[in-house]
């Protein structure tokens, strides 16, 4: 069942968030005022190496005041593909520069309230060019077994969307005997 837009009104902007007020009919007939929250767009990157380790961050995140698991993820800018913005990132945040990306997963993680769109990507192996140029995004930097990510989601070490997604078809990709 489609719903209908009539209309919709900004109603905040910045670089990172807008809100929305969008008119929308149901297919009931129920008509009302929906907030919308549109963003721009995340690239997320799971580096896998050789022995089957993926690259990740350690990092706070003070919205939730949690500490968790992360994969090298960024807004996408407006001059860059979802690839390259992916490789940047990963760069910026870990140090580690990717020779090439490929598409993992694609997901609309709350597509009920915003039209964020997350583009995963795996690159297979990196090479270390440096300390990383973000210094505000992570605790530590490390090489995880793919074999303990089950244990760290259960743990609830590993929360983010983004990652999830990443790390769930990593998971799938191993189960499966595309890894390796």
């Amino acid at each position: 069942m489609r719903w209908t837009v009539h209309g919709e009104r900004q109603i905040y902007s910045n670089p990172w968030v807008n809100l929305w007020l969008v008119d929308v009919q149901q297919p009931d007939g129920r008509r009302w005022e929906h907030h919308v929250v549109k963003m721009r767009h995340l690239a997320v990157a799971a580096v896998v190496d050789e022995q089957k380790r993926v690259l990740m961050l350690w990092r706070h995140r003070f919205i939730t005041d949690t500490w968790g698991w992360e994969l090298p993820m960024g807004l996408i800018e407006a001059d860059e593909t979802p690839e390259q913005a992916a490789a940047r990132e990963v760069e910026e945040e870990t140090g580690w520069r990717v020779d090439g990306m490929k598409p993992l997963v694609y997901a609309q993680p709350a597509n009920g309230i915003t039209d964020s769109e997350h583009y995963v990507f795996r690159a297979d192996g990196a090479t270390y060019a440096g300390p990383p140029t973000e210094l505000n995004e992570t605790d530590r930097i490390e090489w995880v077994p793919i074999s303990e990510i089950r244990g760290m989601i259960d743990r609830r070490e590993v929360v983010s969307s983004g990652s999830l997604v990443g790390l769930l078809y990593l998971l799938l990709d191993e189960a499966t005997g595309v890894i390796g």
